[in-house]
């Protein structure tokens, strides 16, 4: 099962970067859990994202207009601080390693949120050979373009 863990923004994490010897120490225990995640094969991309005050919305209304709003966004316990993406047997174990997790964000309550990726077979017969073929091969094309991984 593919999953993606979303680390949510707070209010300090929407601010910036904490002091060094918070990011040293972040660091070091991130570091340590990601490495226990790449060597038990779970993890498979993550990274962390900036402040949403750095980035874009585009919202699309019905009959095609599109909006393009400027950062920072309201909603901080909506916005996404950083993620993964593992493959795990379960939900439950993907569970049971975020609760292996340091805490992302310090000093303050965070939310780490867990969602399934969709299968092929989620979409039954709308998801045709001919579909899953065409998916297989821009997917090859995105992993070689990027050296190996969908990034």
């Amino acid at each position: 099962m593919k999953v993606m863990v979303f680390v949510k923004a707070t209010p300090n994490s929407e601010k910036g970067l904490p002091p060094a010897e918070v990011m040293t120490k972040l660091f070091a225990e991130m570091g340590a859990f990601n490495e226990k995640l790449i060597k038990a094969g779970i993890m498979k991309d993550g990274d962390g994202l900036k402040p949403s005050k750095f980035g874009k919305r585009v919202t699309f209304t019905p009959g095609g207009k599109r909006s393009v709003t400027d950062g920072p966004f309201a909603e901080t316990k909506e916005l996404v601080a950083g993620y993964w993406v593992w493959e795990v047997k379960s939900m439950e174990e993907a569970v049971e390693w975020v609760k292996q997790c340091p805490d992302p964000m310090p000093g303050e309550e965070s939310d780490i949120e867990i969602r399934p990726f969709y299968t092929p077979e989620d979409f039954g017969a709308a998801f045709t050979p001919e579909l899953q073929q065409k998916f297989d091969s821009l997917r090859t094309e995105a992993e070689r373009q990027n050296g190996g991984g969908a990034r």
